[in-house]
């Protein structure tokens, strides 16, 4: 008893890859034995290899089994040690599973995934972002970055926590900075003093300047005279905080440009909403565009940040047009389902 004692507490503590090794060199000489002992019963190597797993497995098809005494012997060899072998390799199994749980809600996993938005420190208006970002674009990963020691969100599968300062290299790195398609920084509410609020912000955005100079940084700032500081820092928008930060925040980091747009749609209570939709092949003015969403049920207002195509109809859309409309989410689809190829 001893023995088996002291083997299954090595085991334990082997590697995950070493005993893996074990398991296959285990199959591979049982499977050989096997049929060498009975070379008539499987008629050939692979049976044999199809018994010893079965075997192990508990299954026990009964279309192959030992019929000489050597065979049964080991056969009950089987029994003793592969199914204990097999049954430590599932516990290894669910181990990893719970091991993998565990670290993704202590935010210690890296996120290897490509084209997410990062947010960074969690609060209210974090959370209406990623509520924001999930409405408008539902198979959008997210990563969100705190100093935190629990991920707050963890029932949504979709975002990804990563605990520690956002200012750090490595936890940048192991958010994989360099591939996302965004990163929004939102004030930290913890801090009290506006100037260190932002000074905070500052830091961390040069750090995702510094390391990912072409990722859409787009950032919270709560005094309006650090805005210079912002702009230094090579931050693509930043946003005076106000209730609307969080939507404003979110289609500023989907929609490259568009916070001017969305600064005046927040000045309407219309109820509606602002939309990017591609240029339609048939409208070669504005005023064509303008005119053909007119009869959909919107109203285009902005190409890019410029807001006065209104008073240019006749100019041609530039093939490189980003269009934005006002109207609601039945008729945004509407006219997403009716446009022809882009040109």
């Amino acid at each position: 008893m001893h023995f088996f004692i002291r083997l299954s507490t090595r085991l334990m503590h082997l590697r995950k890859s070493h005993i893996g090794l074990i398991i296959l060199g285990f199959v591979l000489f049982s499977a050989t034995v096997a049929y060498a002992i009975e070379p008539a019963t499987f008629g050939g190597w692979f049976n044999a290899f199809y018994w010893v797993l079965t075997t192990m497995a508990t299954v026990g098809y009964g279309d192959y089994f030992a019929t000489s005494p050597a065979g049964k012997v080991f056969t009950i060899f089987l029994y003793i040690f592969g199914i204990g072998l097999l049954s430590l390799v599932i516990g290894k199994v669910i181990d990893t599973i719970a091991d993998v749980q565990r670290q993704r809600g202590a935010g210690t996993l890296a996120f290897e995934g490509k084209e997410h938005v990062i947010i960074v420190n969690w609060g209210k208006k974090a959370q209406s972002a990623v509520e924001e970002i999930l409405n408008h674009a539902p198979k959008t990963q997210i990563v969100l970055i705190d100093e935190s020691n629990r991920h707050p969100l963890e029932q949504l599968e979709q975002v990804h926590f990563i605990s520690g300062d956002p200012a750090s290299d490595a936890v940048l790195r192991k958010a994989n900075i360099e591939a996302c398609r965004a990163a929004i920084v939102f004030a930290d509410e913890r801090i009290t003093e506006a100037a260190l609020i932002d000074g905070k912000s500052l830091l961390v955005v040069s750090s995702i300047e510094r390391l990912a100079p072409q990722v859409h940084t787009t950032v919270e700032i709560t005094m309006e005279n650090h805005v210079q500081n912002f702009r230094h820092a090579q931050v693509n928008e930043f946003i005076l905080s106000h209730d609307a930060i969080s939507r404003l925040a979110v289609r500023a980091a989907l929609h490259e440009g568009s916070s001017d747009v969305i600064t005046q749609l927040l000045k309407r209570e219309n109820g509606s909403d602002i939309y990017e939709i591609p240029a339609n092949a048939a409208w070669r003015t504005y005023g064509d565009a303008f005119r053909a969403l007119l009869e959909l049920g919107a109203t285009l207002i902005a190409d890019r940040e410029d807001l006065g195509i209104n008073r240019k109809l006749n100019a041609p859309i530039p093939a490189e047009a980003r269009l934005y409309v006002v109207s609601d989410a039945e008729t945004y689809r509407r006219i997403i389902g009716e446009e022809r190829p882009r040109r």
